[in-house]
């Protein structure tokens, strides 16, 4: 099962969202449980962090991806469990983190508001990330820090470069990636 979800141009490469479904073994399953904590855990951290720093001075400048992807080795020596996700999607979570601060600071109407914490409780749980997602074989994929990840068919991803991509565990307990590609 494949879905091709939306396409876009952007200059003369056209984007394309690519929705596979996964099927990882048991050791696979509990992985991307730790690392879809990891990311929830990585966001509240760095939510704290930036809720305390606004709320002590609120003339601080504000703390861009790149110095919030500079705080993550102090906390991945911190939490070592943190070693166990995959690098691009801590600094993925810094990305939406940041982004949900401008559109907080930008917003002139007061409808958004702060960021929030995520919560255990979530029942969609996912993780994304920058790294390279090779194709090996008909049905398997090599995802970084999962290794070999049985899939729906691959041939869709022929002549593709995936610039991102997203594991998802639906409610009904199904797993799923979304390519950028």
């Amino acid at each position: 099962m494949f879905d091709i979800i939306l396409k876009r141009k952007e200059g003369t490469n056209v984007l394309k969202g690519i929705k596979l479904r996964l099927y990882p073994n048991r050791t696979q399953q509990n992985q991307l449980e730790q690392m879809f904590g990891n990311d929830r855990f990585v966001w509240n951290q760095m939510l704290a962090m930036m809720n305390e720093r606004y709320q002590n001075n609120k003339d601080l400048p504000f703390l861009g991806k790149f110095k919030l992807n500079y705080l993550l080795k102090p906390l991945k020596k911190e939490y070592p469990f943190l070693k166990n996700s995959d690098s691009s999607s801590l600094q993925v979570v810094n990305e939406f983190l940041t982004q949900s601060w401008k559109n907080f600071f930008q917003d002139k109407t007061g409808q958004i508001g702060k960021p929030r914490f995520h919560s255990r409780k979530y029942l969609k749980k996912s993780y994304t990330g920058k790294s390279i997602i090779k194709t090996a074989g008909k049905r398997y994929l090599k995802i970084p820090k999962l290794g070999y990840v049985k899939t729906s068919k691959t041939g869709v991803l022929q002549n593709t470069k995936i610039k991102r991509y997203t594991v998802l565990l639906e409610p009904t307990g199904k797993y799923y990636l979304s390519l950028q590609v």
